[in-house]
């Protein structure tokens, strides 16, 4: 043991590798050898999510490896490539840590230095899948209309002929490059968070082609030989820490620079509609089905827009993780009053689910102590994520002729979050969203909540025809002028106290006693 100036340190310990894996606990290492793996899906965006999700299921389900693409950085390379692609997920409940080494990653490229690479894998004639998680905001895409914005610099870039950087370029060159040299068929999943995802991704590549100088036959040759399923896909995966890292050193005996912290629960619901052969993924638990719209908006406007409803109004009243938030019981109250009556009134439910349960489920995941995920983590991209989230239900409730106000309360929180970037104890943050430049260039300094309501609705991409409701306009201003005047949880407590009103009911404004509150 080595020592210096009387202090003592341990050895440093080896790097996560294939040359290591005789050496690790029989009992953490995989059950196929890595090495054995042909590379026969590509991903796109192997960040902490796929590796604690579609790769999980990938290395449980056969001998299928991934080449896995990071498209913003090459942090993904430099924690991986050194480890041959293996990492370790921890897998945290709430009173309980499992750990299992992941071998089903082969390769890992970065998009920004290897562009061209990235499409001559793709169009391997042995990969045949893709599948993707870059977050909505990765499509270059209008949130409301969901068409692709041609205008957009990157788009423009690479219909311009440039080796291609965005993820529906990619794939629109990697379709022309199989189509011209008559590859196999092959199948595009998409895994985030986006209504009716496959359709919606293969009708950007499709859009992509229409206007790029490809030939004419490529169209074709999309029309006959991928499909795009959709695809539903729940596990929360928080950001990994140092001291996960050190858990893992401990257990297994060596550093592991691209550890993975997530939770028990864990869940993938894909449309049983495939161009050619895939892995296995129901032998891990993964569910096929006809049809995967009922299980996608469970999940998105129940458990997502739940998050994002504890992450703004969570992270403005001063709690930096989800489990801090729902353990404040006022929170926790308005989460249970958004969800049974705002969001579940809107639901088409999924066979055979108890939505009752479901909705209990929720809660104790987000309650679970051991992931400790940020708040302001859940809170990015807000621009992006409400229109699905919470806009959504917002919508469907208006139809119906009601009137949500939990719901309501969670855009109020969004846009003070925007427009104040301040939280009840005073601490400032920085909202981390692809559009707040354009969404600050709405707003004047000391803008009244009515004036940041009305500038804010008039963002089409984000609000839509949501700008015509008056209702909804003069409900979100008069909660953006109370969370501005009080702490959040007086305002929680002052809608959601009491009410057990039927979902079509009215629900009483916040009406808070005392002005200037703390």
């Amino acid at each position: 043991m080595a020592t210096w100036c009387g202090a003592v340190s341990e050895p440093r310990k080896p790097r996560l590798s294939y040359a290591e894996l005789a050496n690790i606990p029989s009992r953490y290492r995989p059950e196929i050898d890595p090495a054995s793996r042909a590379v026969r899906l590509v991903h796109l965006g192997i960040g902490a999510f796929h590796r604690a999700h579609q790769a999980f299921y990938t290395d449980a389900s056969g001998d299928w490896g991934i080449c896995g693409v990071t498209q913003r950085s090459s942090s993904v390379v430099d924690q991986l490539a050194p480890q041959d692609g293996l990492y370790t997920l921890v897998v945290r409940g709430h009173d309980h840590t499992t750990l299992r080494l992941v071998g089903a990653v082969r390769e890992v490229l970065f998009a920004g230095a290897e562009p061209r690479g990235v499409v001559e894998k793709m169009a391997d004639p042995a990969v045949s899948i893709v599948s993707t998680t870059v977050t909505e905001k990765g499509y270059h895409h209008d949130p409301v209309s969901g068409a692709l914005q041609f205008d957009d610099p990157e788009i423009a870039a690479d219909l311009a002929g440039r080796d291609p950087r965005t993820v529906v370029g990619q794939l629109a060159a990697a379709v022309a490059a199989r189509a011209l040299a008559q590859a196999p068929a092959f199948t595009v999943v998409c895994c985030d968070n986006l209504p009716a995802n496959g359709e919606f991704l293969g009708r950007l590549v499709r859009s992509f082609l229409e206007r790029s100088s490809y030939p004419e036959a490529v169209l074709d040759w999309l029309a006959a030989n991928v499909a795009f399923p959709s695809s539903m896909v729940d596990r929360i995966t928080p950001a990994s820490t140092a001291a996960d890292r050190e858990l893992v050193a401990r257990e297994l005996g060596v550093d592991d620079h691209g550890a993975v912290v997530t939770e028990p629960f864990t869940q993938w619901v894909i449309e049983n509609r495939f161009a050619g052969a895939r892995p296995q993924w129901e032998n891990a638990g993964a569910l096929l089905v006809p049809e995967v719209a009922p299980y996608e908006q469970l999940k998105l406007r129940v458990l997502n827009g739940s998050h994002s409803a504890l992450a703004y109004l969570g992270g403005l009243a001063g709690y930096p993780t989800v489990d801090t938030a729902i353990a404040d019981p006022s929170l926790a109250a308005f989460v249970r009053s958004f969800m049974r009556d705002d969001v579940v009134p809107t639901l088409a439910t999924p066979t055979g689910v108890d939505v009752v349960q479901y909705q209990l489920d929720v809660l104790d995941r987000f309650a679970n102590p051991s992931l400790r995920y940020r708040t302001g983590q859940v809170a990015m991209d807000g621009s992006h994520k409400l229109p699905q989230r919470v806009l959504a239900t917002i919508r469907d409730r208006r139809r119906a002729g009601g009137t949500p106000v939990f719901a309501a309360l969670v855009v109020a929180a969004w846009m003070r979050h925007i427009a104040d970037g301040v939280d009840d104890k005073g601490q400032p943050f920085e909202p981390d969203d692809p559009m707040l430049d354009l969404l600050r260039a709405q707003l004047t300094s000391g803008a009244s909540a009515a004036d940041v309501v009305e500038s804010l609705l008039k963002v089409e991409t984000v609000f839509g025809d949501l700008v015509d409701d008056a209702w909804f306009r003069t409900t979100v201003a008069r909660m953006l002028d109370d969370l501005r005047r009080h702490r959040v949880v007086d305002v929680v407590r002052a809608l959601t106290v009491g009410s057990t009103v039927a979902s079509t009911t009215a629900l009483p404004m916040p009406t808070l006693p005392i002005d200037g509150v703390a």
